[in-house]
């Protein structure tokens, strides 16, 4: 007769209390926006394409970045989403930025069609 190992039940017994275990919470503001503390500079992206992103924080509910690309300089200002992960939109350009934890993304906000992706701080 085939009896498990006391090291077999230690092992099923951390695998089990891994799973229940919650991840420590991202820091969020009040309204369910993510705060990630995420750098400023030259993001290099796919295709060769760089962007200058330099963040502002006014106050407590104001957040801004400018963005550098094509030449141009484009103020945009923090949006709600619905993840809670940071974005930024200019309504006047249409463009958005969307800050996840691992990389950024610069879209055209009114196709959704990505302008540059896998953008990486450098």
């Amino acid at each position: 007769m085939n009896h498990p190992s006391l090291s077999g039940f230690v092992v099923l017994s951390l695998l089990l209390s891994a799973c229940a275990t919650q991840p420590e919470p991202l820091p969020s503001h009040p309204k369910g926006q993510l705060e990630l503390s995420l750098t400023s500079g030259t993001y290099s992206c796919e295709n060769g394409i760089r962007i200058e992103v330099e963040r502002e924080i006014r106050g407590s509910a104001k957040h801004h970045i400018r963005i550098g690309w094509n030449g141009q300089s484009y103020q945009l200002e923090r949006d709600a989403s619905a993840s809670g992960l940071p974005r930024f939109e200019d309504p006047s350009s249409g463009l958005v930025w969307i800050d996840l934890p691992w990389k950024g993304l610069l879209l055209d906000g009114r196709t959704s069609k990505p302008l540059a992706n896998e953008c990486h701080s450098i």
